[in-house]
């Protein structure tokens, strides 16, 4: 902790499940333009989140003599205050709680976020305390979206009001209030102030612009005693203040310990909750991404199914299917879900479905769901899709992807796609023939001839053409076929073709794809985007936003993707490889001590040490290592079962 090197690149995380959040380092030392200590939407301005409270600096005062906890990063590499050299123990296995010794002080913080409030609460206990201490507690304020800075200006309006134990402001229209209590009377002293030159360190290495001021309107005053409690609430609604213990002791009992793997993983998991009114979402990572339609449908089943939360699957699916409606219809999308119109979304939906099926049963899907699974293959077979059609021999064909991108892979360099995937795209016919045997299921326990008969037909005519498209001589699957243009690169996406429920391939096929990608793209952190021996090889995700982008998908490692490498591996061998996929396991379980704690990051450098990048927290990772630690439970069952 009192090591810098070590405790920045650590930082936490904790979530309303509505949107807002609070993220820092485990010192409390922001060092992103993201990080901050009430980070909500304010939908009336835009649809991004925007720091309120960047932090609060807690000095304790005995003697006349000030010791300030706090701390920030300077330009010219200047830390100041120095409060984590009073750092004594950190444990965040419940809530996050720092222990501070100043001399005889011994003095304990602990923080939480009230679930669907933007409320985030603090408790300070004097521990020890050998003579009279005061604690001052100090707020520093921003005010603006996570994608800007704000600096020292004659706009900002200084302006408070006092309300119960403590005051509300606001520092340009169209903010909301900014209310700050304590459970505990306290004195307010006004001390206007603009802290200057704060930096990001992140944000330098990322190649952009990483210093800003930050306003203090004053500080809060308290005598403390031995033993005693006091919580600090910042919110944009009034707080009863009475009730703030109360309130507290209530978040922090709805907490999950992280006391192992599958609980931080739980946790974080929840994290992705995103409720607006009777509406549920999944955001799809943190603390830049939003509710995106492909990752959604990807990680709802790891996010909720994996770990028994049934309701929220249906609640979330709810939300995927009203919105995806409204794109079959040409309608106006009324919905915070994004990028609805890439063509492997209705994929994806049916493969989430599917995974319904499989965990409580094909009758109850067929009433849930079977009318909208109708719908998705009706709609993808009437060339409605703006950018998908299907073809003659079955296949699914995407127009437009050299120009703009239509997969996953969609980072994008001068305004066009930096890996330009399209015609005959191998995951997205690897998906359409597993959509087409499902439906073919559900439609057979329907007692639909009718529709029994075209998918199978469907089928066979879409295995047959998968196979004389996609494979080659070298015992793997071409990325994409677009005539003449034939990408003999080795990328993930041809595990799909193994790991789906369905596949065209046949078993030499499948284990020949298996081979390939643990030869080739196969590290502790999930499958490379690109083979090493491919062209343009780029493994290590850091520099400036341009040089990121084009190592985006390159060469770097997603966990996610590892998660249907590993499905492949135990569809086709079985128990033979349990022990082979707990121990790719444990590559996963080390990271809840690294970047941000209990989580897992967007991507993986693709050459050692396999350092994580990217987002801090994402979805698609979480969901699939919570699925794939479900699958190797059920495998571990069948071998306890056959002993």
């Amino acid at each position: 902790m009192t090591n810098l090197q070590e405790s920045l690149q650590r930082e936490l995380l904790r979530t309303n499940r509505s949107g807002a959040y609070s993220c820092s380092t485990i010192v409390d030392c922001n060092t992103r333009k993201y990080h901050g200590l009430l980070v909500v939407p304010v939908p009336e301005l835009d649809d991004e989140n925007h720091v309120l409270l960047s932090s609060l600096d807690c000095t304790v005062i005995q003697h006349g003599a000030e010791f300030n906890l706090g701390i920030h990063k300077y330009q010219g590499n200047v830390y100041s205050p120095n409060g984590h050299k009073y750092i004594r123990e950190f444990d965040i296995e419940k809530v996050p709680s720092t222990i501070y010794r100043v001399g005889g002080v011994i003095l304990k913080k602990e923080v939480v976020f009230q679930h669907y409030a933007n409320r985030i609460l603090l408790r300070y206990t004097l521990v020890d305390a050998h003579s009279q201490t005061t604690l001052r507690f100090r707020p520093f304020l921003a005010f603006r979206s996570v994608k800007q800075f704000t600096h020292e200006n004659s706009t900002a309006s200084r302006d408070y009001q006092e309300v119960d134990n403590g005051i509300k402001t606001c520092m340009y229209a169209g903010y909301p209030d900014l209310y700050m209590q304590f459970s505990k009377k306290n004195n307010f002293v006004f001390s206007p102030y603009w802290y200057r030159g704060i930096e990001y360190p992140k944000e330098q290495e990322r190649g952009y612009a990483s210093n800003e001021d930050l306003y203090v309107p004053g500080y809060f005053e308290m005598n403390m005693r031995k033993g005693e409690s006091v919580v600090f609430a910042a919110s944009t609604e009034k707080s009863t203040t009475s009730t703030l213990k109360k309130l507290f002791d209530k978040e922090v009992e709805d907490r999950h310990p992280r006391n192992n793997f599958l609980n931080c993983l739980v946790t974080a998991a929840h994290q992705f909750h995103n409720r607006r009114g009777e509406e549920r979402y999944l955001l799809a990572g943190y603390p830049w991404f939003k509710c995106r339609a492909r990752d959604t449908f990807i990680a709802a089943p790891g996010l909720t199914l994996s770990i028994e939360e049934v309701d929220y699957f249906e609640k979330v699916m709810q939300s995927g299917e009203r919105v995806l409606k409204q794109f079959f219809a040409g309608k106006e999308i009324t919905s915070p879900i994004y990028e609805v119109d890439r063509p492997d979304v209705p994929l994806w939906c049916i493969w989430a479905i599917q995974q319904y099926a499989i965990k409580v049963g094909k009758e109850k899907c067929l009433k849930m769901y079977g009318s909208f699974l109708k719908e998705i293959i009706q709609f993808i077979e009437s060339g409605k899709h703006p950018y998908m059609t299907v073809e003659k021999n079955g296949l699914l064909y995407v127009e437009g992807g050299r120009e703009e991108a239509m997969t996953w892979m969609n980072s994008t360099a001068n305004g066009h796609p930096v890996v330009p995937r399209t015609g005959y795209i191998v995951e997205f016919n690897a998906l359409w023939y597993n959509a087409i045997k499902f439906s073919a299921e559900l439609a057979t326990l329907d007692k639909n001839q009718k529709a029994v008969d075209h998918l199978e037909k469907l089928a066979e005519q879409v295995k047959a053409s998968f196979v004389e498209t996609f494979w080659n001589q070298y015992g793997y699957l071409h990325d994409y076929v677009d005539g003449d243009d034939v990408d003999l690169s080795v990328r993930p996406n041809m595990i799909f073709a193994v790991a789906l429920e369905y596949s065209p391939l046949d078993k030499s096929q499948q284990k020949s794809v298996i081979d390939v990608c643990t030869r080739e793209l196969l590290t502790p952190k999930g499958l490379r985007s690109l083979s090493p021996k491919s062209s343009g090889y780029n493994p290590m995700y850091v520099g400036p936003q341009a040089q990121r982008d084009y190592a985006y998908h390159q060469g770097t490692a997603w966990p996610w993707l590892g998660g249907f490498y590993l499905e492949a591996c135990l569809k086709l061998f079985g128990r033979s490889r349990i022990s082979f996929v707990e121990r790719q396991m444990v590559g996963y379980e080390d990271e809840m001590f690294q970047g941000c704690i209990g989580t897992i990051p967007e991507l993986f450098d693709g050459n050692p040490p396999f350092t994580g990048r990217g987002a801090i927290s994402f979805a698609m990772n979480v969901a699939e290592i919570l699925r794939t630690m479900e699958l190797l439970e059920k495998m571990n069952f069948k071998t306890e079962d056959a002993k």
